[in-house]
């Protein structure tokens, strides 16, 4: 864990969704991390049907009134978790954080501070803006770089990481988007709506500590088929909507 340059005050209170599916083993230390922070007002944990004791380990938690945990009846995928955990949601600023000790909660007020100065709505991370990141698999960097630059193409933006976990909203901006993508489509459909509603995106570079999928990593190459489906469902089909909150 790296220790960030900037100021850790935060005069906004801040909600951390966390989508939890089959993480038993990383969840105590990213939760114990995530409550550590100074910027963290409230923790809402969805188990999206966990079947490794996830869902076990956040009924155990009774201690701390920040926490708020949520559960799925059945798996759904993050974009259901997410759409569970938004609505639930009730702090000023919204953040992503995942569950899998990839992304380093010392990087939120990096993350927060473009929103707190009152020149961004929405920001996203980046792990290619020149954080310190785990040096893993080629064709992903591959597939992340095209998939985004595709997303660009067609939302007139320039993210240089449209996948990255660390996405940080405004609480009245996730109130106009409805999320329809259950699983690893709303990266993609996030990102198309904010770029819609012409919300104020910026970028800061993040920490990253891929794993292996020896390690637990979930995300594979049909999820990169699919997220080409949902880009184009919702950069260019979209477009026809009339509604830019749809």
């Amino acid at each position: 864990m790296h220790a960030p340059d900037t100021d850790t005050t935060c005069p906004l209170t801040v909600s951390v969704v966390i989508p939890v599916y089959n993480e038993a083993h990383t969840l105590p230390l990213v939760l114990a991390l995530v409550l550590a922070r100074p910027e963290t007002t409230e923790v809402i944990l969805i188990d999206d049907a966990s079947t490794d004791g996830s869902g076990d380990y956040l009924r155990s938690l009774t201690g701390d009134p920040r926490v708020k945990t949520l559960f799925h009846a059945k798996n759904q995928g993050k974009g259901a978790a997410l759409r569970t955990g938004f609505a639930a949601a009730t702090c000023d600023v919204v953040l992503i954080q995942d569950a899998d000790l990839e992304y380093d909660p010392e990087d939120y007020p990096a993350l927060l501070q473009p929103i707190a100065a009152g020149k961004a709505d929405v920001v996203y991370g980046s792990r290619f803006l020149g954080g310190p990141h785990r040096v893993l698999y080629f064709w992903h960097s591959v597939a992340n770089r095209l998939l985004t630059l595709l997303s660009n193409m067609l939302n007139n933006i320039n993210l240089s990481d449209m996948e990255v976990c660390y996405k940080v909203f405004r609480r009245d901006i996730l109130a106009g988007i409805r999320i329809e993508s259950d699983r690893f489509g709303v990266e993609p459909e996030l990102t198309a709506k904010v770029a819609r509603l012409r919300a104020r995106i910026y970028e800061v570079p993040v920490s990253y500590y891929g794993r292996t999928y020896e390690e637990g990593k979930k995300i594979g190459w049909r999820d990169g088929l699919a997220a080409l489906w949902w880009i184009v469902r919702f950069g260019l089909l979209a477009k026809r909507s009339p509604r830019p909150g749809a």
